[in-house]
This record gives C-alpha cells, sequence and structure tokens, in this order.
C-alpha cells in the first residue's frame, strides 16, 4: 500500500489533483487536497478536496448531489501531483457544465483531435439533418435493414482480413464496421455510456470469476 506521506505537498500542505473522467478520459476540474483530504477520498471512494477559497474540506456532491466516485488515484514521477480517474454523477463544474475546461483558446488547423464521442455527435448530425451525397445520411434514411445488412457485410470483411493474417486489412475493416454499428446504435437509440456500462459490468463479472478461480 503506498505511504501517502511519501507525497510531496507544498508550503500550505496541498498537493494538486487533476480529476478525469474514467469514461471518456475528459479532465473534468483541477482541484486541491491535503493530507486529511486524501485519507477522506480514499476511505470513502469519493472525491474530497481541501477548499482553498471557503478554508475547509470540501466533499465533492455533498450538498449538489454530484458525487465523483473514485476509480484510482495515481501521483505522477515526482509525487507532487495527483491525478484522480473518477465516474461521476451530474456536472463536475460549479457552472453546471460537464467539465470546468470549456474555453478553447487554440485550435491547430492541422491536427484534430479525434473521439467516438466526437464521431457519434457527426453521425447524430446527419441523422438529424441529412446532408445530399452523404453516405451516413443514405443509411439513415435507407433504415435499418439496409444498415444491419452493412454490419453483416462489415462482418464478414473482418473475417476475411482476419483469417488471411493481414493486420492493416483487419484495421481498416474493423474501423468500417465500426462505422458502420454506430450508425446501427443510433439507428436504435443506443448510447456509448449504454455500452461502456454494458462492458464495465462484464469486467466487474470477469474479475470475479478469476477471484474464484484463484481461491480454489
Amino acid at each position: 500500500m503506498f505511504d501517502i506521506n511519501e507525497l510531496k505537498f507544498d508550503e500550505k500542505g496541498l498537493i494538486p489533483a487533476v480529476v478525469v473522467d474514467a469514461e471518456t478520459k475528459k479532465v473534468l476540474t483541477v482541484a486541491y487536497m491535503n493530507k486529511e483530504s486524501l485519507a477522506i477520498s480514499m476511505e470513502k471512494g469519493l472525491t474530497c478536496f481541501w477548499s482553498r477559497s471557503r478554508n475547509e474540506l470540501w466533499l465533492k456532491g455533498e450538498t449538489s448531489g454530484n458525487y465523483q466516485h473514485i476509480v484510482s488515484i495515481t501521483a505522477d514521477c515526482d509525487r507532487d501531483a495527483l491525478t484522480v480517474l473518477v465516474e461521476k454523477e451530474g456536472p463536475a463544474c460549479h457552472k453546471g457544465t460537464d467539465s470546468c475546461f470549456n474555453e478553447v483558446i487554440y485550435e491547430s488547423e492541422d491536427r484534430h483531435e479525434f473521439s467516438l464521442e466526437g464521431l457519434m455527435k457527426m453521425l447524430e448530425g446527419r441523422k438529424a439533418d441529412p446532408k445530399e451525397g452523404s453516405y451516413t445520411s443514405y443509411l439513415f434514411q435507407k433504415g435499418i435493414d439496409k444498415i444491419l445488412k452493412k454490419v453483416g457485410e462489415e462482418s464478414t470483411e473482418v473475417i476475411i482480413a482476419g483469417k488471411a493474417g493481414d493486420k492493416a486489412e483487419t484495421i481498416y475493416e474493423i474501423a468500417d464496421l465500426t462505422y458502420h454499428v454506430m450508425v446501427l446504435m443510433l439507428e436504435m437509440g443506443i448510447s456509448l455510456e449504454d455500452i461502456h456500462r454494458e462492458l464495465a459490468s462484464r469486467h466487474v463479472i470477469d474479475h470475479k470469476v478469476k477471484q474464484e478461480k484463484m481461491t480454489k
């Protein structure tokens, strides 16, 4: 077990804690902890910070209900900063937004951040506001049978590429399949969060099975 006394708190007894969404990996906020709030966080499994403005302990969600359930806490190489991975209930920011980090001050014209969430939003846009010549809009217009047919075709392509041992082609076909599955998800009202929760529940079950086998 890591000894929190090995952490390097500043002259005020504080250490910065970068809070990250366990699902989206988005930075939610940057707060501060002291030894007491860190100990409470580890004991309760909920984020507890030291409020510099109020000069008191602050259990996130105690008044708002927007608790943050801790998945893990990791120290950096110098042990003077923490990353706190959480599953959150409600907004992380006191302004009611999902994250405290919303003001883009610079964005590269050549490099663009990709995420499944961003792709899903783009697909939602093509469904809600069809664009002429858009393949995605075409799939939504054709409906569930066409979408399912494409999912089946792309699944076959993945199998063929995998069987051939062609890694590059398999990656390409898996990407195609992923795209079409996401179109199917939108058509059926399934969110990325739904899939995340299902996979998370299976991970817990799998962990328990492994534990049972180890104890027998």
